[in-house]
């Protein structure tokens, strides 16, 4: 069963395994070759990138033949390909020059052990020395454990409550339980669903997601887990802004004060998110002035004002059907003449503007990508123009895109970025209108589904359905047209399903993250503040498989899922 726990022995020959991080292994490198050689190695997820220098293999001559050199730690997340050329070539070699031998592995697992041999005759020779462990058993280990964990919570509530049972103490909990679900039912119940399944995701993607290379966030272009959280969060914001204003609308509150409440509850977002960036130390010469809070205020203040303003009070529902079929995009067309402004915005100035030293349109992380051709051109005008209005000190400095394609500061959440976020706000808003117009479930799945599929044909069509080819690749860091065409689309089938589920049929309550998202704020700063803090997250020894790091992003969850399904329990929420 040590399998379920990636468990490998702590020695193998002169090796010490526990030296090893997650998705590593070792690599014996041997020389039979008359002359100095040189190994180069490229990963997978490099795209377009040379081959980087590792290691200098010395002359045969110069060692028996049964030395080994060093062994090397690779890297086991993606496929592998090396390369052995005679001469130096300095730190990346391109593929104008003939190398000795080359070949490509990608069945190379945590905690194996390989040998490379560099023959005589110029020749690779690669073997297995000790087979890896398997990794994604680890998703079992855990989920048998929170199983176990949860049903012994579930016995002792049960012995509590017999214990201490009061009749008349039940009556009163019994009445109060009709009351909440008769209010329940006046309230959608599966946008708070939404709401709190997208903070539960973010809390475990921030906690690390086990350290698999598919949940967190992709390096530059492509969809992860990671990548979805915050733009799904995004538009289930956009979504209830209609349903706000015109509660509000309804209560007779001016449209004035309605914009002076969407800009202070901004302002509280943008420094809230300010605060939380200077956790690490409140450095000003160097404080990131962007970030996840202040893009939500961003996109809250513009879009909540902008509807405010488009929005009537009195809404008459046409009575012929195909008028009512189209009345929301009626309603809406205010906002979709300023989305299809913000997009020729950001289109024009992705590949018209003119980055200097960069090629037009560029839309690459630089570094070493492209044989190394455009090493500062990060982000293209995305990354110029946030450079320009924030400055070098006032940016993210560790970017995804860093530790693969050694590329310089970039921040996912900068100023540029906006333009297309408000975007996804859009669309949101435009699902809460149909919500407001159309009376029946039916009409409204038929326009979020609609709306889903050409929106995700859009993006596919704009990403040439691949990860790297497309005139517009999906990526999260430049929050790229595709990537918000992608992620509203799966938005839309997620809360199409939600709401089938939970609001039409009733047979799911949302049950817990309906109650998490009625106090996602205090979830999401509550997390960030407690980062690296007991109770929540703790330390075994390296911490160096999957299976503890998994448990360690679970626990952090559950535990805030509790902290939330207390608050409900005390009836206690809150909102900027």
């Amino acid at each position: 069963m040590s399998f379920l726990v990636e468990y490998t022995d702590p020695k193998w020959r002169d090796l010490n395994m526990r030296e090893l991080h997650v998705d590593e292994a070792y690599m014996y490198l041997q020389s039979h070759y008359g002359a100095h050689s040189y190994l180069y190695t490229l990963s997978d997820e490099c795209y377009t990138c040379p081959y980087t220098k590792v290691k200098a293999l010395p002359a045969a001559a110069l060692a028996s033949a049964s030395a080994s050199l060093e062994p090397l730690k690779l890297s086991s997340a993606n496929a592998l390909s090396f390369k052995i050329y005679a001469h130096d070539q300095g730190r990346y070699a391109y593929d104008n020059v003939t190398s000795l031998c080359e070949l490509r592995r990608i069945e190379l697992q945590e905690f194996g052990v390989y040998n490379l041999t560099l023959l005589s005759n110029g020749s690779c020779n690669f073997a297995v020395d000790k087979p890896g462990v398997p990794i994604n058993y680890a998703f079992l280990s855990v989920f048998l454990l929170v199983t176990a964990l949860l049903v012994l919570l579930k016995l002792v509530s049960c012995t509590w409550k017999r214990y201490r049972y009061d009749e008349a103490a039940a009556a009163a909990d019994s009445i109060g339980d009709a009351a909440a679900k008769a209010t329940q039912r006046k309230r959608l119940r599966s946008l708070d669903t939404f709401r709190g399944l997208s903070i539960v995701l973010m809390i475990f993607v921030n906690s690390g997601g086990g350290g698999y290379n598919w949940i967190e966030h992709a390096a530059w272009n492509g969809l992860h887990l990671a990548d979805i959280v915050f733009p799904s969060f995004l538009w289930i914001m956009g979504v209830c802004i209609p349903l706000s204003i015109k509660a509000q609308l309804g209560r007779g509150i001016s449209k004035s004060r309605i914009c002076l409440r969407i800009l202070w509850r901004a302002c509280k977002l943008f420094a809230i998110g300010l605060c939380l960036n200077s956790t690490y130390g409140p450095q000003l010469e160097q404080l990131r002035l962007m970030g996840v809070l202040q893009r939500f205020g961003i996109a809250y203040l513009i879009v909540g004002v902008l509807h405010t303003l488009c929005s009537r009070r009195d809404q008459l529902s046409p009575q012929r059907a195909w008028q009512r079929a189209i009345y929301d995009i009626c309603l809406f067309s205010g906002e979709f003449a300023v989305l299809l402004a913000l997009i020729a915005g950001y289109l024009g100035l992705t590949f018209g503007l003119n980055v200097p030293g960069c090629p037009r349109g560029y839309l690459g992380p630089g570094g070493k990508s492209n044989n190394a051709a455009n090493p500062h051109c990060i982000g293209g005008a995305a990354g110029y123009i946030d450079l320009l209005v924030l400055s070098n000190n006032h940016i993210y400095q560790h970017p995804t895109a860093k530790y693969i394609y050694d590329s310089t500061a970039f921040d996912p959440e900068g100023i540029f970025g906006c333009l297309l976020s408000v975007v996804q706000t859009l669309f949101g808003a435009f699902a809460g209108v149909t919500l407001l117009v159309h009376a029946t479930w039916q009409s409204r799945l038929k326009r979020w589904l609609l709306c889903a599929t050409v929106l995700g044909l859009l993006g596919g069509a704009l990403c040439g359905f691949s990860k790297e080819q497309g005139i517009i690749p999906v990526n999260k860091n430049l929050w790229s047209l595709s990537f918000v065409f992608v992620t509203v689309a799966l938005a839309l089938v997620l809360l199409s399903l939600l709401y089938y589920v939970i609001d039409v049929r009733q047979v799911w309550s949302g049950y817990p993250f309906t109650e998490c998202g009625m106090n996602a704020i205090i979830m999401y700063v509550g997390h960030t503040v407690m980062h690296k803090m007991l109770p929540w997250h703790w330390r075994i020894a390296s911490m160096n498989t999957h299976f503890l790091l998994l448990l360690e992003s679970v626990w952090n969850t559950l535990l805030w899922v509790g902290i939330a399904l207390y608050l409900d329990a005390r009836q206690f929420y809150y909102s900027l």
